[in-house]
């Protein structure tokens, strides 16, 4: 069976449909309004199908006291983890803003909420779906207070066992929401690609019949159309405007002219993949003549003679009866006469 086909404003998501293409932009905003908003614009201009931010406020999600001894993994960041969080806030009141700019850019706005006070300010403006990060999948009462706003979810699932994501999975599908997109992500910033496991988007679509989406966090685009030759049929990738930014995001996201063409790449890759069914193509019609054997006599026959070996063989092009027939020909008798080289008909 199936999954079932989700729809995202006039976006149809599903197997034999476009990849939806997110461009995450994160804290990539650098907390300039007007970066905010060009940074929509060009995501536009690239090919997005979608803006993705994130909302959320500092205190709301981090433990000051829990992140005052540096920690290693974080060992490259310039500033405390409080102080990165602090600088990557999206205001809350600019969600209405942003949101009104992206319908003039033709665009859709998403945002991945981390606190309740956020899915109630997104749920204003009736955003069309919502991002949950890998962060918050074992946050069960978040997820089901999500999953009753009954818009369309992405769940991002990096650094998860199988048993977390089935409880998951098991809690929003309950709270009345069968919306979902599950989301393979690594979640390292950058991830290495040997990291990617993007099998596990197969395993995915069988265990759960849900439509399966791949958020990437590699540099490049390799990951990325290797998850929709897989059955991806939604992608979200970091987006900046300089990738020499600083910023704890910027270093692996891609920039305009690279995400665009990453997005051609995917638009090929889909036209590429076609459907199941082996068939010869409108391409092919002239070539499976050309390259494919008949049967041709190689001498002349008079009426009445046997066709074996001697007079008949298997030749291009075929423009009479296969060289499949070949064996079924032989020891048959003409019954007019050929000259050399004449195809069989």
């Amino acid at each position: 069976m199936k999954p079932k086909i989700i729809k995202i404003k006039n976006r149809l998501i599903g197997q034999n449909y476009p990849c939806y293409i997110i461009a995450e932009i994160g804290s990539n905003f650098d907390g300039d309004i007007n970066k905010a908003k060009k940074l929509i614009k060009k995501a536009k201009e690239s090919g997005a199908d979608a803006a993705k931010f994130q909302s959320f406020e500092t205190n709301k999600i981090l433990s000051k006291k829990g992140f005052e001894n540096k920690i290693s993994f974080q060992s490259t960041w310039k500033k405390s983890v409080w102080d990165v969080y602090k600088n990557a806030e999206l205001p809350l009141d600019w969600i209405k803003k942003l949101n009104e700019f992206a319908k003039k850019c033709n665009i859709q706005f998403l945002s991945a909420p981390y606190h309740v006070e956020a899915v109630d300010e997104l749920m204003k403006y009736n955003i069309p779906a919502i991002k949950i990060g890998s962060g918050e999948i074992t946050n069960i009462e978040f997820l089901k207070y999500i999953a009753k706003q009954k818009k369309p979810i992405f769940l991002a699932t990096g650094a998860s066992t199988l048993k977390e994501i089935s409880l998951a999975v098991k809690n929003i599908i309950k709270s009345g929401n069968s919306k979902l997109i599950l989301m393979q992500a690594t979640t390292q910033y950058p991830s290495p690609i040997h990291d990617t496991n993007l099998k596990v988007i197969e395993m995915f679509r069988h265990k759960f019949n849900l439509n399966i989406g791949y958020s990437d966090h590699t540099s490049g685009d390799t990951a990325i159309l290797g998850s929709i030759a897989l059955g991806a049929c939604v992608i979200e990738k970091h987006f900046t405007l300089d990738i020499n930014s600083e910023g704890p995001d910027h270093p692996h996201s891609l920039d305009p002219i690279r995400f665009k063409e990453m997005v051609k790449k995917i638009r090929e890759l889909e036209s590429a993949l076609g459907n199941s069914k082996k068939m010869i193509t409108k391409s092919e019609t002239q070539t499976k003549i050309i390259q494919k054997r008949g049967i041709w006599t190689t001498k002349e026959i008079t009426k009445g003679e046997n066709f074996t070996k001697s007079n008949i063989d298997t030749l291009r092009p075929c423009v009479g009866l296969s060289a499949s027939n070949f064996s079924k020909i032989l020891q048959k008798k003409a019954t007019k006469n050929y000259s050399a080289f004449t195809a069989l008909k």
